[in-house]
């Protein structure tokens, strides 16, 4: 049998390394060892001022809040009110409740201005924080439109507000209010009641007339079921009922001009294109 050859049961002999090693080749370790511990500490010298970084930032993120919230710089030293003519600067300043000291930081401007309207003769009011030490309330005041008779007279808005009562005798430029009971009244503090609302609708009525008939007309009784009943300065009593206001007192004008020499007690304009006169009783 030829030597050159094997049979496929013999065992393969192994083959000879026929490359030469270098001398560099030889000295050279393949294990990673000493390579991936470099790598890890690279990673390492990257990651550790991240994690100082993730820590100190809340930390002075924290001592920042604090200093602020604490320091005097900004603790209130003053607070100015403007814009008030009618209500007292101490009761404006009693509502807003700021004590002095307070920081500006733990302020809240939306709350001290509910405060300050709540009270019933200011509309409107802004708080604005004036750094570093300062407070400035601004107050919008509602402004009396007419009187309710009600044993006192008592000042309301055109939104129908109770401003308060009257402290002097006052001649009013527009027609009194009366007939609203004392509960409404007290509810009118903090809303409208809905006969305030439809005499100061009337009144408005009136005014948008352009001619004298508002002064003509003295008080308007809300207490009637079957709508307002309009007093004249000379003491006639109008029964104006319950709707179309504009067109009732446009005939309004015509009949009071009409009766002004006759001893007329009271009008009745209720029933449509009709007018209904009263006389007094000799």
């Amino acid at each position: 049998m030829p030597s050159g050859l094997s049979s496929p049961r013999s065992r393969a002999a192994r083959a000879a390394d026929l490359g030469e090693r270098s001398v560099f080749v030889a000295r050279q370790r393949v294990g990673k060892g000493p390579r991936r511990k470099a790598r890890q500490r690279g990673r390492l010298r990257r990651v550790l001022p991240l994690t100082a970084l993730a820590v100190a930032a809340p930390l002075a993120v924290a001592f920042s809040a604090h200093w602020l919230l604490t320091t005097p710089r900004f603790a209130v030293v003053s607070v100015d009110v403007r814009g008030a003519s009618r209500v007292p600067t101490a009761e404006i300043l009693a509502a807003a409740d700021v004590a002095p000291g307070t920081s500006l930081f733990r302020l809240d401007p939306g709350a001290v201005a509910r405060r300050v309207e709540a009270i019933p003769e200011v509309r409107r009011a802004d708080v604005v924080r004036e750094f570093p030490n300062r407070i400035v309330i601004s107050v919008e005041e509602r402004r009396p439109f007419t009187l309710v008779h009600s044993g006192r007279l008592h000042w309301i808005d055109e939104e129908g507000r109770v401003l308060g009562a009257s402290p002097e005798a006052v001649i009013p430029q527009v027609p009194v209010v009366s007939g609203l009971s004392d509960d409404e009244l007290t509810s009118m503090k903090s809303a409208p009641s809905p006969k305030a609302l439809a005499a100061i609708a009337l009144i408005r009525a009136l005014l948008r007339t352009g001619s004298a008939l508002a002064a003509e007309i003295s008080e308007i009784d809300m207490s009637r079921t079957d709508g307002p009943v309009l007093y004249t300065v000379d003491g006639v009593e109008v029964r104006l009922g319950a709707e179309d206001w504009e067109e009732r007192l446009a005939r309004l004008e015509g009949v009071l001009g009409q009766v002004a020499d006759q001893d007329v007690r009271a009008v009745d304009l209720r029933f449509r294109d009709q007018v209904i006169l009263q006389r007094r009783r000799s």
